[in-house]
């Protein structure tokens, strides 16, 4: 009977240096570089979708004060300083 992995492998290329920073990155927290970059993907897709849900929310509070171009921004910062 077959077990079946719970994880899939890949590979990657590194330039030595930015190699040898993970390599040195990793021993110091204890842990593998499978788990250092496991870590770092995670962290890099929570970082995006945190960006897409800011850019959602100034899209709606930029529609609901209307403004629709950049010479709105501009026009709002001129009567604000006013």
């Amino acid at each position: 009977m077959q077990t079946q992995r719970l994880s899939k492998t890949t590979t990657i290329s590194l330039p030595p240096a930015l190699y040898k920073v993970a390599f040195r990155m990793a021993k110091a927290k204890g842990m593998t570089k499978s788990e250092l970059f496991r870590e770092a993907l995670r962290r890099y897709q929570r970082d995006e979708q945190e960006w897409q849900d800011l850019l959602e929310y100034g899209r709606r509070k930029a529609q609901t004060a209307g403004i629709r171009t950049e010479d709105d921004v501009e026009r709002l910062i001129d009567e604000s300083r006013k």
